[in-house]
C-alpha cells in the first residue's frame, strides 16, 4: 500500500500559509535534494483547489530536476468547484477526498504526497490516511498569517525523526501513533 507523505513549511511562529513571502530565504541546495528524493519515490501529489490555484501558474514551467519531476508526476485535485485543470498530467476529483484517497493509496507502488497542511491534509489525518506528516520548521517569526494550529479532531502523534539543516531549518516528522 503506498504512504501519504504530508509536508509542510512553517515558521517558528506556526504559520504555514504563504511560505514564498518567508521561507525562500531556507530552501537551500539541501532542502531541494531532500525534497527531491521523496518526489522520486513518489508517483503522485494531492492537492486542494488553493493549492493548485497557486502550484499550478508558479510550477507549470519546469526548470531544474525538482520542478520537472512534479511536471512529470500525476497530480489529483480535490475541489467541487474545478471543472478544468490545465497543469500537465492533472485530474480533478470532485467528489469526497476520504474516500477517494483510501482508493489511491491501494493502488500504484509510489508514494502520495501533499505540500501544505491546508483543509485537506487536516482532514486525511484526522481520518488516519496520513502515514507520515513532516513540519519544516523554518527559524524565522512571520507574525501572521494562516496558522498551522487550527481547530480540529485530536489526533495522536508519535515523532518518528528531527533531522536538522546547516542553515537551522528542523523538519519534524511523524507518524499516527
Amino acid at each position: 500500500m503506498r504512504k501519504l507523505i504530508v509536508s509542510s513549511l512553517v515558521s517558528l511562529d506556526g504559520i504555514y500559509g504563504d511560505p514564498q513571502s518567508w521561507a525562500g530565504d531556507y530552501f537551500d541546495e539541501q532542502a531541494a535534494a531532500q525534497s527531491l528524493a521523496v518526489l522520486l519515490d513518489s508517483d503522485a501529489m494531492l492537492m486542494g483547489r488553493n493549492t493548485y490555484e497557486y502550484f499550478a501558474p508558479a510550477w507549470s514551467s519546469p526548470s531544474g530536476p525538482y520542478l520537472e519531476r512534479i511536471n512529470e508526476m500525476r497530480k489529483y485535485v480535490f475541489s467541487s468547484s474545478l471543472t478544468a485543470a490545465d497543469w500537465n498530467n492533472t485530474m480533478i476529483i470532485p467528489g469526497d477526498p476520504v474516500a477517494a484517497v483510501r482508493e489511491l493509496k491501494e493502488q500504484g507502488d509510489g508514494h502520495l504526497v501533499i505540500y501544505g497542511y491546508g483543509q485537506l491534509a487536516q482532514s486525511l489525518l484526522e481520518h488516519g490516511l496520513v502515514d507520515q506528516l513532516n513540519f519544516v520548521v523554518n527559524p524565522v517569526m512571520v507574525g501572521s498569517g494562516t496558522t498551522l494550529f487550527r481547530p480540529g479532531k485530536r489526533t495522536n502523534l508519535r515523532l518518528v525523526s528531527v533531522t536538522e539543516r546547516r542553515n537551522g531549518v528542523v523538519t519534524l516528522s511523524y507518524a499516527n501513533a
